[in-house]
């Protein structure tokens, strides 16, 4: 292992692929009006905000359709009252938080001439939403959509939702289409010419350069200053990067890997970076069903075994330490002196080492696990190795391929299963995904992320999750999340490992005309301004 250890740290730095451009690299001309972001993908799938799979298709979509609310640019909502008004200018919820009235804006015109916006069109969006698509379970708990009159619309659910804005409105799939250009171009088509009313419209899809658009001259709000936005699609880190140094592109999807931000700097030291807080979530999955981690001594000891502050350090700027699951800024996170003394675990490799005695092992043990290659996956694995070796707990770590990980995973054929995922401020989302018992993993891969089979194996969660969900007064809905975030603590059937920013890397020239603090892994461009 440890020949495989330095393979990967050395590729790791290869992939910053410095030492091949000079510091004072002469910068192409560049358009002034027109920003170029470098995704890290092949290709561009889809432009439909419904059926988006692949992160950096979002950067496109974010610039073309609007929901009926939004948090402020640069930043999620923490509470509800943070949402501003978008498509809707006003909305109400019922007591119970099971009936919610949303007063649209009226005069908004959609791109190429379809028309105005009207409660037909956000109507028909939430259906095919609720219908089909990429987020139709987290959708499944509304009831209906009617039109009251031209300009409102009425929301209907199953169960009270007090956090709806967040869960179901906010959304990528809830963007509002134009009926009449699904209707007119088919659902097909649309997906690769699609029409909202963003600030900026379609005007290019390619499936390998990427996506062009132009500024939406009759948008309902202060038109994007800049004129085009293009994603140009560049899968190969190096290139990536040269592109940016070059000023092929304004700015690219970082690699988030540790040093990479220093070794940016070390060759433009004007260079912006632009991190989400929190970014995504790690989380360490302790497999219940393999011991000795059905003993919560060996799951204790690997809480006092793991220096989690080191682990988000070892990140920087990008990680972020967690107390518990969610960061103390969310609500339902704690600050690690405001949980119970027992719940901290500190680091303590002498107490690790003692309770894995208690548990029968004083000798240690070894155990098989699997990684992902990927930078960051990999990066936290082994640092997590290395401290569980210290106090006898030999993991045998075997780095592979992407996407088999995460296939081996969904069949149950791991025994610590680290997994990243962003969310919003909505703490019942990862509650559901990854710790609910309807979540949990199955041999056949037919099951959830619940790689712990908490819930199943032990008692977890779901009655407390249950509660929360039904919540009708928000303060209560933070309560019993935090009531899941002690008990995960006690059980130990989920670590929150750390957090880490999704970053994007700037040229100084280019700005976005507001600071980027939270929010989802895209950001919108129609208050920036870039110099020649």
């Amino acid at each position: 292992m440890n020949l495989r250890r330095r393979q990967f740290l050395e590729l790791s730095a290869a992939t910053a692929a410095m030492s091949m451009v000079g510091p004072a690299l002469a910068r192409a001309a560049s358009d002034p009006d027109t920003i170029r972001i470098g995704i890290a993908a092949n290709g561009p799938r889809t432009s439909d905000p419904n059926y988006t799979t692949q992160g950096g298709d979002n950067w496109a979509t974010e610039q073309m359709y609007e929901q009926l609310v939004r948090p402020d640019d640069g930043t999620f909502a923490t509470t509800p009252d943070q949402y501003r008004p978008t498509l809707a200018t006003e909305w109400s919820a019922s007591a119970d938080a099971r009936t919610w009235t949303f007063k649209l804006r009226q005069g908004v015109q959609f791109h190429k001439g379809f028309g105005e916006m009207t409660s037909e069109d956000v109507v028909f969006s939430f259906k095919r939403a609720m219908a089909d698509g990429t987020n139709k379970p987290i959708l499944s708990n509304i009831a209906d959509v009617v039109a009251n009159g031209p300009y409102e619309v009425v929301i209907t659910l199953k169960n009270s939702d007090v956090n709806l804005l967040g869960t179901s409105i906010f959304l990528n799939n809830t963007s509002i289409v134009s009926k009449k250009a699904v209707d007119q171009m088919g659902a097909d088509k649309f997906k690769t010419d699609a029409v909202g009313t963003g600030p900026y419209e379609l005007t290019r899809f390619d499936n390998q350069w990427g996506t062009a658009l132009k500024r939406h001259e009759g948008y309902w709000g202060e038109k994007a200053r800049v004129a085009k936005v293009e994603s140009v699609y560049i899968a190969d880190t190096t290139a990536r990067t040269l592109a940016l140094l070059s000023g092929d592109v304004d700015m690219i999807e970082a690699v988030r890997a540790p040093g990479w931000v220093d070794s940016m700097l070390q060759r433009d030291s004007t260079l912006q970076f632009d991190m989400t807080s929190p970014g995504s979530f790690n989380t360490l999955h302790v497999n219940l069903k393999r011991k000795p981690f059905d003993n919560i001594k060996v799951r204790q000891a690997i809480m006092y075994a793991v220096d989690r502050h080191a682990v988000a350090n070892a990140m920087k700027p990008m990680g972020g330490f967690t107390a518990d699951l969610q960061p103390e800024n969310f609500p339902g996170g704690f600050k690690t002196e405001d949980l119970p003394p027992e719940l901290q675990y500190n680091y303590d490799p002498d107490k690790a080492k003692a309770l894995l005695a208690e548990a029968g092992f004083p000798n240690g043990f070894d155990f098989e696990s699997n990684v992902s290659q990927r930078e960051d996956y990999a990066s936290i694995m082994l640092i997590v190795q290395e401290q569980l070796r210290a106090v006898g707990m030999r993991m045998n770590l075997h780095i592979g391929d992407h996407t088999a990980y995460h296939a081996d995973n969904q069949h149950d054929k791991n025994t610590l299963a680290l997994h990243s995922s962003s969310y919003p401020p909505i703490p019942t989302q990862l509650y559901v995904q990854q710790l609910s018992t309807k979540a949990e993993v199955k041999p056949d891969g037919t099951g959830g992320i619940n790689y712990s089979h908490y819930g199943v194996v032990m008692p977890g969660i779901d009655d407390l999750l249950s509660k929360a969900l039904q919540a009708t007064d928000y303060k209560a809905y933070v309560d019993y999340c935090q009531q899941i975030e002690l008990q995960v603590l006690r059980d130990l059937p989920l670590i929150g490992m750390s957090t880490l920013s999704f970053t994007v890397a700037r040229n100084a020239r280019l700005d976005l005309g507001y600071k980027v603090q939270s929010g989802y892994a895209r950001w919108r461009f129609h208050r920036a301004t870039k110099k020649a």
